[in-house]
């Protein structure tokens, strides 16, 4: 696994590593995998891509692994993806959302459990739309995970008949957002949207509000994430955003055991969305090379193809499966808002929930062509 443990991700990839460490522990209980018990071994991407792929490198050349997972930068997953590739290996990129992974340069190595930036995007782009007005800036982190983002959110946008009247790029990383804000206001649009993700959307909202622009205008984006709001002081818990997954989910089988063994293991904090992509990423490579009988990459490929995930590790409604035309998770989408007077662990109010299904751009449509060694 690889994984940010160091950068402006690392605190999303501490969950991906304890959801992981969790699904590996069960996984040995029922016997691992073909009867062996399964070692994780865990590398620090530092969120970036250069250092993923020399971690990655390394797990291969030195460790001997059979199968990789990780990333939360997206230009780290992109690159993980090509590496296994080359090396005709099983990757499951855990939560690099930027939509050409598993779109114009999806591999039949390659399978992705978060969602992509245009289901990210199209899973609360209605509603801020309706509910807030037709003029939106954004401030967009430079780099693939942004520029996809900004680019499907105006796409939606000029459909609908909405204008962006901004974009300002801020490098991964940035502290001071002062300028892109100057600039946001001065642009006086109906919404602002924060496409940042991490330690760079803590700052950006934070300053946000100290510049008083949550009286000015709406404050949303696409991504929201437990980590991000967990960090924020009351002033800052705003705005309308898309999760992935939530930990509160009434009346769905099997959450409420997993959020309290979650707890008991990590220290009273609930799983969040990031828990969720490691601990059925691990499942699911689990599952499939079981199933298939064989740790062979290709084999277990074909046998995750299309396999719908159990109800205990779903852990949310409808079917939760890896689409066999581009290896894409298809789940759900909670777009929703933070609540006034948020509080840990009640940081989110689902709004409503989405089928990916409903939202996802087919795999022709996404430019996925797939093809397999002979």
């Amino acid at each position: 696994m690889i994984d940010p443990r160091t950068g402006t991700y690392a605190a999303a990839g501490f969950s991906e590593i304890h959801g992981a460490t969790m699904a590996i522990d069960e996984i040995n209980k029922k016997g691992g995998i073909l009867g062996r018990p399964v070692q994780m071994f865990v590398e620090d991407s530092e969120s970036l891509p250069g250092p993923g792929v020399t971690k990655a490198q390394k797990l291969v050349a030195e460790d001997k692994v059979n199968f990789l997972m990780g990333a939360v930068n997206s230009a780290t997953a992109e690159s993980l993806s090509q590496f296994a590739l080359q090396h005709n290996m099983l990757y499951i990129d855990t939560g690099g959302h930027v939509d050409d992974v598993t779109g114009s340069k999806c591999h039949w190595t390659t399978f992705r459990t978060c969602s992509t930036t245009w289901m990210l995007t199209a899973g609360d782009f209605e509603t801020l739309f309706k509910k807030f007005g037709k003029k939106w800036f954004f401030i967009t982190p430079d780099y693939a995970f942004g520029h996809a983002e900004h680019r499907d959110y105006v796409k939606q946008l000029q459909k609908a008949g909405g204008k962006s009247v901004g974009n300002a790029l801020a490098p991964l990383g940035t502290t001071d957002f002062s300028s892109y804000l100057i600039r946001a206001r001065a642009a006086k649009p109906d919404v602002l949207i924060c496409l940042q993700a991490g330690d760079d959307l803590v700052n950006l909202l934070k300053q946000a509000v100290q510049f008083g622009l949550d009286k000015q205008m709406a404050i949303a984006g696409a991504l929201q994430e437990m980590e991000v709001l967990e960090s924020l002081p009351k002033a800052a818990l705003l705005g309308w955003w898309t999760f992935e997954w939530y930990w509160n989910q009434p009346g769905v089988p099997h959450v409420a055991d997993f959020v309290t063994a979650y707890k008991r293991r990590f220290g009273d904090k609930v799983p969040t969305a990031r828990s969720w992509f490691g601990y059925v990423s691990a499942h699911s490579i689990a599952l499939a090379a079981n199933q298939a009988k064989t740790l062979d990459s290709l084999k277990v490929v074909k046998a995750l193809e299309g396999m719908e995930l159990p109800p205990e590790i779903a852990l949310q409604p409808g079917k939760v499966h890896y689409r066999a035309g581009d290896h894409q998770m298809m789940a759900n989408m909670f777009p929703g808002y933070v609540p006034k007077d948020a509080s840990y662990p009640n940081l989110f109010k689902v709004a409503d929930v989405v089928p990916s299904e409903k939202i996802a751009l087919s795999p022709a449509a996404a430019g996925c062509k797939m093809t397999y060694p002979s």
